[in-house]
């Protein structure tokens, strides 16, 4: 079975892929700002003591003994953040298992950073998921934990539940229809956080945007799961409405996507920029059932495998940029013609 961010799940013409994280300090231990080298070689032990009972197939891997290519591949799939790459002076790991729906981060800014993946609206399994993996781990380790305010943790942000619930939306229709900006403040004024997923400007991220709760205190897990879901779901009603208006003009929307297509399918070269915009049009024009030489396999594929670090571990060699820009537009055209 393909991995889980090469399928599609529920609402995926809208939501891209869903994720669930807990974030954990070991008692004992100093918040990671103030550990030394020994002391966080000495968490990243007693995590990796303990893996074989976890189960899940989780393998434990450390951040020095992976390649530079590797771990931009690990960071353009969202399992681990390009700040815990760049901290160099930290000694630091993950636990990922082979379906890679599962990833923990050690040593990042906490000591244990619980995540679950999954492809669509996937809030309440992962849920499901991330408090059975905690548990485990929680008889197995004693947490930093406080009768008064919950599960500690480096920034008072995460104290409580440590519970951070996420989607990735694609919202190129409110984009088109000059109503995105209206969503966003509605979806900030009402305590959750909606961001750019590859920067600020809307033209630079292919209209896709990451929606998350703020509170993790004085709230439950169920209330968190409940809250960005109910948010979720009027995104995704918005964005329906908004891609049933421009369905109005069909000449213009037919020519808007399969011009994308087009010059995806037959550039010799594309830049990653480039083709995250021309993505945003074709996979919008494929949920639509616009396009047909595609499906929404295909376009899975398309959006992982034309990022630098999924690229070069696709093509099986390291490129430099322009080299990079060949190579993306060949990986097009065959993962077209499959």
């Amino acid at each position: 079975m393909a991995n889980w961010y090469l399928q599609n799940g529920k609402d995926s013409d809208v939501v891209v892929s869903s994720r669930v994280r807990l974030v954990r300090n070991l008692n004992g231990f100093k918040f990671l700002s103030k550990c030394s080298k020994e002391e966080q070689e000495k968490i990243l032990e007693k995590v990796k003591e303990i893996v074989p009972s976890l189960g899940y197939g989780l393998k434990y891997i450390e951040m020095e003994d992976l390649d530079d290519v590797t771990k931009l591949s690990l960071v353009e799939k969202h399992l681990i953040s390009p700040e815990f790459v760049m901290k160099n002076n930290a000694k630091k790991a993950i636990l990922l298992n082979q379906e890679e729906n599962i990833c923990i981060m050690l040593n990042e800014d906490d000591h244990i950073k619980l995540q679950v993946f999954g492809s669509g609206q996937e809030l309440e399994n992962l849920m499901n998921l991330v408090v059975e993996i905690d548990e485990k781990l929680g008889e197995i380790l004693e947490y930093s934990y406080s009768e008064k305010f919950g599960y500690l943790a480096t920034s008072p942000i995460n104290i409580g539940t440590g519970m951070k619930a996420s989607v990735i939306v694609h919202l190129p229709a409110l984009t088109l229809t000059g109503n995105l900006a209206k969503v966003l403040r509605i979806v900030n004024n009402l305590g959750m956080s909606i961001r750019g997923l590859y920067g600020e400007g809307t033209q630079n991220q292919g209209d896709m945007y990451q929606i998350s709760n703020n509170q993790t205190l004085g709230i439950t897990e169920k209330e968190i799961i409940a809250n960005v879901k109910n948010i979720t779901e009027k995104i995704i009603e918005q964005e329906r409405t908004a891609r049933k208006f421009l369905g109005k003009n069909q000449v213009e929307l037919e020519d808007r996507v399969y011009r994308a297509f087009g010059v995806l399918s037959y550039a010799s070269k594309l830049s990653s920029e480039e083709c995250k915009k021309l993505l945003s049009d074709v996979k919008l024009g494929t949920d639509l059932g616009i396009i047909k030489e595609l499906d929404d396999n295909k376009v899975k594929k398309l959006e992982l495998y034309t990022k630098s670090g999924n690229l070069q571990k696709y093509i099986g060699k390291t490129l430099d940029g322009y080299e990079r820009e060949i190579k993306r537009a060949e990986v097009i055209k065959q993962i077209v013609k499959e």
